[in-house]
């Protein structure tokens, strides 16, 4: 709450460059319009790859992991979870679902935070949708085995007031209309992972409430790109800039700036910059191929040989036939079960 306190916003200084940024944003949520008349096939691809990303990214930030196909499994609902991290990723999956399906009709309350909690745990015995009971450290460990302490949050019986006080200010600024939706999304992220109002899960639950903030902000690039992956593959610049941010926050004294450039510099504006690349292939002859490619295989067997995907896309040359394989077979939703001139393939997506 200490980013939303007084006029603490209208101290912090913004340059020009960090002003471009917000410009750009502004553009591309311009477009997002634009973004949703797109191929339904293909924002259905990228949708179901953005779920499966999200899930195991997320997890995985914290060490929750299990293997690529037991994820896919957990996400679509093919299996059950048969140990404790299958159970916290199954636990992600349904708050990150929740999310996607009713951000509209979510106030944002702290009762809101503690049910997406509850979510998050549903499977596993500890108890989740409840405040902390005792104080918590944010600790690292150095190359050396040692360890060491880079925050220490509000006590454990001051984070039910914080959290009610955070929501109130954050609340009040937004409702005012006076500052950027996207500059306070990341202060409300920033005073959250401070208060570390949980025993566990607080980053996890940091990166979901993220994507209700922005959801609540008109911006949909996070149900196609995964955020969570995007923060996984720029971890240290994460973690380095929360730690910039974070000092002085108790005495009101920290700095916004680091933490807004990673947030909306580099997490956000890369999503819509990727998503922009992803589907603006469609707008061309080229992505027209990749469309009619991804349609035939949708139309062919679960099982079926590459002479029989070439025949039913005539028009398509073989690079990019390959080409598109490929990329499916990146995002797990085919793989070649006998390569060579007559390779087989299967559809491993639903």
């Amino acid at each position: 709450m200490k980013s939303f306190e007084s006029d603490f916003l209208e101290k912090q200084v913004i340059p020009h460059s960090f002003l471009k940024t917000i410009r750009i944003l502004g553009e591309y949520q311009g477009k997002e319009a634009l973004f949703k008349q797109q191929t339904p096939q293909v924002l259905e691809s990228l949708r179901q790859v953005a779920i499966i990303q999200s899930t195991e990214s997320s997890n995985r930030i914290e060490g929750i992991e299990a293997p690529p196909e037991r994820i896919k499994k957990i996400v679509e609902h093919k299996t059950t979870p048969k140990n404790r991290s299958e159970q916290e990723i199954a636990g992600y999956r349904d708050a990150l679902a929740t999310i996607h399906a009713n951000h509209a009709n979510m106030p944002f309350t702290p009762n809101i935070v503690l049910q997406l909690h509850r979510d998050l745990y549903q499977f596993v015995p500890q108890q989740g949708g409840r405040w902390k009971m005792a104080d918590n450290e944010i600790t690292e460990i150095r190359s050396d085995g040692t360890r060491s302490v880079r925050f220490k949050p509000v006590p454990a019986h001051l984070a039910p007031e914080a959290m009610k006080l955070l929501h109130k200010l954050f609340n009040e600024q937004w409702d005012k209309g006076e500052a950027d939706q996207l500059l306070l999304i990341p202060m409300y992220i920033l005073d959250f992972l401070c208060i570390h109002p949980f025993t566990d899960g607080n980053g996890r639950m940091a990166r979901l409430l993220t994507l209700l903030l922005l959801y609540r902000a008109g911006s949909e690039v996070g149900r196609y790109i995964s955020l969570e992956h995007l923060i996984e593959n720029q971890r240290e610049g994460y973690y380095d800039a929360l730690y910039k941010s974070s000092q002085g926050w108790h005495d009101g004294k920290h700095a916004l700036l680091p933490w807004w450039e990673y947030f909306l510099g580099v997490m956000l504006l890369g999503a819509y910059r990727e998503f922009e690349q992803r589907t603006g292939e469609l707008t061309t002859a080229h992505g027209a191929k990749t469309e009619s490619v991804m349609t035939a295989i949708e139309k062919l067997p679960k099982t079926f040989r590459y002479a029989d995907l070439a025949k039913a896309c005539p028009n398509v040359s073989r690079p990019t036939i390959k080409r598109v394989l490929g990329q499916l077979r990146n995002d797990g939703r085919v793989e070649c079960t006998r390569p060579g001139r007559d390779a087989i393939w299967e559809k491993t997506g639903s």
